[in-house]
Parts: C-alpha cells; sequence; structure tokens
C-alpha cells in the first residue's frame, strides 16, 4: 500500500501587521512597515495511506485549517515538501482539484437556488464523470442514505442537516481519491450526525477514498477514525491509532457521582478536596478523572463520603475525549 500524501518537514508562516489603537492607529497603519512573523505551521511531517480515515485534531488556532489548505493548494508552504497524489498541490491546482473533494464547515459548493440533482449534474460536467459512473454513484447514494426525496428540492429549502449531507454527497460525487472533511457534523442533531458518519463510513469502505477529517466532535473520531493526528500551536504532538493513544492514560479512570443538591457547588468543593483530580458536573453527575498511579479510585470515593451522601455511581474508562483534552492542556509525556 503506497502513501497518498506525503507531508515533509512543511511549515507556513504569515506576515502580520502590528497594528496600532484608534483612528489616528489606523491611518498610520495604512504606510506602517512594522510586521511580525507568525509560524502557523511548524515542521509537521506525515504519511497517509490510500483508504486511511485520519482525524486531524487541534485546538482553535492550532494549525489544521492551514494544513489542509496546503494539501488542497490553496495555500503554498513557506518551506517542505507537500505530494497529494503525486501532484504538488499547489503548482498543479488543476490536477489536484480533480482528485480531491472538499467539504469547509457550513460553506456549500452547491447552488443555492437549484435543485440538488441540477447542482449534482453541473458538478458532473466540472469534472467531466462519464454517465455510467454518475449513474453508479447515484444508485450508491439512493442505497445508502435515500436522497430521491433530496434531488429535486432547492438546496435554500434544505435544512442544515440536508444541507451538510448534500455537500459531503457532492464532495465524492466524482468518486476523488482523497476528501477533506472540515467540522463535517457542527450543529447537527444527533440522528443526523449519526446518518453522516455512517454515510462517511460507507464510502471510504466502497470507493476505498481517503478521508482527513477535522472536527471537535470526538464522536465523530470514535465512529470513524483508526489514526488520529494531533498538532497545537503548529507543532504535531501525536501520530498514531486511538487505542495506542489510551495508553498514555490506561492509570485513568473517571468517577462519577450523584449527589442531592446543587452539583456544580460540590464540584467546586471537591475541586479543592482532590487538587489532583479533574473534577466536572452535568445535570446528574459528578465527573471526578483520577490518575490511579497516584491515588486509587476507592480512596477518592472514601474521601468523598465522609462529606457527601452519594446516591449512586458508575466507573468508566477514560473517554477519547478526556484524553485529547488532556494531551491540548499537558502534551504527551
Amino acid at each position: 500500500m503506497s502513501a497518498i500524501i506525503e507531508i515533509k518537514h512543511v511549515t507556513k508562516e504569515f506576515k502580520v501587521l502590528n497594528r496600532r489603537e484608534g483612528l489616528k492607529g489606523s491611518i498610520r497603519d495604512l504606510f506602517s512597515r512594522d510586521y511580525k512573523t507568525v509560524r502557523a505551521v511548524d515542521d509537521i511531517s506525515m504519511s497517509i495511506e490510500q483508504g486511511e480515515i485520519v482525524g486531524y485534531l487541534g485546538p482553535n488556532g492550532a494549525g489544521k485549517s492551514t494544513t489542509i489548505k496546503m494539501m488542497t493548494g490553496v495555500l503554498e508552504p513557506t518551506s517542505g515538501e507537500i505530494l497529494v497524489g503525486g501532484n504538488v498541490p499547489y503548482r498543479n491546482r488543476t490536477k489536484n482539484a480533480q482528485e480531491i473533494g472538499v467539504v469547509f464547515g457550513q460553506r456549500t459548493q452547491l447552488w443555492w437556488a437549484l435543485p440538488l440533482i441540477e447542482s449534482f449534474r453541473i458538478l458532473k460536467d466540472i469534472y467531466q464523470i462519464s454517465d455510467a459512473d454518475y449513474d453508479e454513484m447515484l444508485k450508491l447514494y439512493q442505497s445508502l442514505v435515500d436522497i430521491e426525496p433530496l434531488l429535486h428540492k432547492p438546496v435554500r429549502q434544505m435544512s442544515l442537516g440536508q444541507r451538510t449531507l448534500s455537500d459531503i454527497l457532492a464532495a465524492f460525487l466524482h468518486n476523488p481519491k482523497i476528501v477533506f472533511l472540515d467540522e463535517p457534523t457542527i450543529g447537527l442533531d444527533v440522528s443526523m450526525k449519526a446518518k453522516i458518519r455512517t454515510l462517511i463510513h460507507a464510502l471510504n469502505q466502497q470507493k476505498h477514498t481517503t478521508v482527513i477529517l477535522t472536527t471537535h466532535d470526538m464522536g465523530d473520531v470514535d465512529a470513524l477514525c483508526q489514526r488520529i493526528v494531533i498538532i497545537d500551536k503548529g507543532k504535531m504532538l501525536y501520530d498514531n491509532d486511538i487505542s495506542h493513544l489510551k495508553q498514555f492514560f490506561g492509570s485513568y479512570r473517571t468517577l462519577k457521582i450523584r449527589i442531592k443538591g446543587d452539583l456544580k457547588q460540590y464540584a467546586e468543593e471537591i475541586t479543592e478536596k482532590l487538587p489532583r483530580c479533574s473534577v466536572s458536573a452535568d445535570d446528574e453527575w459528578i465527573s471526578v478523572l483520577v490518575d490511579e498511579s497516584q491515588t486509587t479510585v476507592m480512596q477518592v470515593l472514601s474521601e468523598l463520603q465522609k462529606d457527601y451522601k452519594i446516591r449512586d455511581m458508575q466507573l468508566e474508562e477514560i473517554s477519547t475525549e478526556e484524553v485529547i483534552k488532556k494531551i491540548y492542556e499537558e502534551g504527551v509525556k
């Protein structure tokens, strides 16, 4: 199996004007040459195989979108090498565009006033899809998500979930080698998220399409990604599969307790009592993340029982979301 994407020591820098405050400052900025250099991506290297689904994760401002834009040919790297399907994206933009599909958040590539089927026909002509391949994709879409009710509906009349679903179908229509999905399920309800995850997984399996997924929804990561890459402040923190990631935090357990009363207030009190533990509360439970290399769950539970009447409790393995959160905060040791 050969790599479909090769990224070697890629760096991207931007020159940003040091802006002054006030009206006078704005006028002076028009003639200013006082710039600072911001490094959005800092010496990133990775290799992605054909057919992989890779979760590309990081906090806001980490450099995810900048990396995606370099892979799609929108931006040119300051230094380093990028090959996507054997092409240098920013030098071969037309050829690269023919072999990739892109969904950026809620920015639709569909024609707003036209029925979905008309957008598909326009894309068929743009990508020069043969009649046989086009008909095959529509049949596949029908079998996966029953798109018949949407085909003759103008995009402007669709719900957010229907529009997102349609955008993903449009991105896969020309059977690209790689599809980039930037926050595809943001703002969607649970049912539509599940439908879109099922669709992405099925298209990846049946068409062997490589998928690069950026998301803050750990449900997407758990449902789709075999491998995750984490960056922060432009630097790569982690590149491996999820099960390997959890080994770094294998000693962590989440103790969930239910106490009658103001849970948020109790959570603040418990945070003071247990400074080594991470404590949070929702409408039903107080969650205490325990590192058993430092203290046991039973010791924490015993300590809590001295001050609180615990009505119910649960013990859970550390979730992917908690692992990612800790890496953002602490890095991988």
